[in-house]
């Protein structure tokens, strides 16, 4: 299962990333904040029908439901909302052949993104939407949304990957406290083994989460720049950055005792199978993933913030790492209605309606973390705005899909070789960049 597609919906865990921003100074802008006495007045579209399509449903789209009528309320449009299922694009593949996609999409990764920009099936987002990503975005998340020079998408749902979740008996028993580096995470793990419980539930069958490992130990010790530059291919997978981070990746599953299982029943373990290991089952102390961990912990009786608590990816460098995984939206029709939306959307006033609601997470400066209604999420949001430019996105889900998201390919298997023998850095590398080679060719 990719990651990408991995739901919550418990109240405060599932995370949505709306791009959300400051003041327009357009005098037609609908993103006005409300209590803002200096916010422009908002659009009439009376009448006005826009269709937005995306994969989100239960109480995910009832929340996102709630921001349409918001905005609905705010202009007079009428909104209607399209479950794509779990396969978005063979949803909307069909509709654009059809010459009758939707308003707005919400895609599950840029690599869609980019697909359809290079099938001229995407519009170019308004100035006006472009305002509120350079306001309140850094300019990598306009980098995101943008092909061939053009601004098309804007990031709207995530998930934060830079988690270590742990039980807490476990911690107590081992008088073992949270780390805050990589050191001390190294140490901590130890302390728990030598207490007679296996540190690490580790996902293994699961070669996303082996990736999501990876690049918070990347960003940390490569830093941003290099983060991006891989992530593109720019630098190769052989270079010492990559180096480093699978020698401090090593010092975790190259112990037999850090892992539950030892290496072979690691790589035999799926997600969410490992978290019930260590909240259900008992038997390991930590699992190493991003928020919607928090679902399963509860699923298995393990109230989030008690026995399920968590502490930030350690840093490994001189970053403090903060991986995001997300939707991007983007506009199919060029309508009055459809950039409207966008522009609402990624507006101040759209992001603190959504964080009032249970699980949403934005990255946006100008909503503030008092907005969300649990402490977790207020933590979460204020760990990504703290970060500033640091924050970066799921590499592997920027990777073409046959290097970073096909499940016995590329990424997924040759990380899920380097924790069965991880003293074959050298090797691992090599292969890692002939796939890429061949996946970006």
């Amino acid at each position: 299962m990719r990651k990408s597609v991995i739901t919550m919906t418990t109240a405060g865990l599932a995370l949505a990333l709306a791009a959300c921003g400051g003041q327009s100074g357009d005098a037609a802008s609908p993103s006005a904040a409300a209590s803002g006495s200096s916010a422009p007045a908002a659009k009439t579209l009376d009448g006005v029908k826009i269709e937005v399509a995306a994969k989100w449903t239960g109480a995910e789209q009832a929340n996102f439901e709630q921001v349409l009528k918001a905005f609905e309320a705010k202009t007079g449009a009428k909104v209607t909302y399209a479950s794509t299922g779990e396969d978005t694009g063979a949803y909307l593949g069909p509709r654009i052949q059809g010459g009758n996609p939707p308003d707005i999409a919400i895609l599950p990764q840029p690599g869609l993104m980019q697909q359809y920009a290079k099938e001229s099936a995407l519009k170019e987002l308004s100035p006006e939407v472009q305002k509120q990503l350079d306001d309140n975005y850094t300019p990598y998340w306009k980098e995101l949304g943008s092909a061939d020079g053009k601004v098309y998408g804007v990031l709207m749902k995530a998930a934060h990957k830079s988690l270590v979740w742990y039980r807490d008996q476990a911690f107590q028993d081992a008088g073992a406290q949270p780390p805050t580096n990589w050191d001390e995470f190294v140490k901590t793990a130890q302390t728990i083994a030598d207490s007679g419980t296996p540190p690490f539930a580790l996902c293994g069958a699961s070669g996303w989460t082996l990736t999501d490992l990876f690049e918070n130990v990347y960003l940390s010790s490569a830093g941003p720049e290099n983060y991006t530059k891989l992530s593109k291919h720019e630098i190769p997978w052989t270079d010492p950055s990559v180096t480093t981070a699978l020698e401090k990746i090593a010092q975790l599953v190259g112990k037999k005792e850090f892992l539950l299982g030892d290496s072979s029943g690691a790589l035999q373990t799926d997600f969410p199978t490992c978290v019930t290991q260590v909240y259900g089952q008992d038997k390991a102390a930590m699992v190493i993933e991003a928020d919607f961990v928090g679902t399963t912990a509860e699923e298995s009786d393990a109230k989030v913030g008690e026995e399920a608590k968590y502490f930030p990816f350690p840093k490994a460098g001189d970053t403090e790492p903060v991986v995001l995984g997300g939707d991007i939206a983007v506009v199919m029709k060029e309508s009055k209605g459809a950039m409207a939306l966008m522009e609402f959307l990624a507006s101040k006033e759209g992001g603190e309606v959504w964080a009032k609601l249970p699980g949403y997470l934005s990255p946006n400066r100008n909503v503030s973390p008092d907005n969300y209604p649990s402490e977790l999420t207020k933590k979460l949001a204020q760990t990504i705005v703290s970060a500033g430019e640091s924050v970066r996105y799921d590499m592997s889900d920027l990777a073409p899909s046959a290097f970073g998201g096909t499940d016995g390919k590329g990424e997924w298997k040759l990380l899920q070789d380097f924790v069965r023998d991880p003293s074959k850095i050298k090797d691992v590398q090599e292969k890692l960049e002939a796939e890429a080679k061949k996946a970006w060719k």
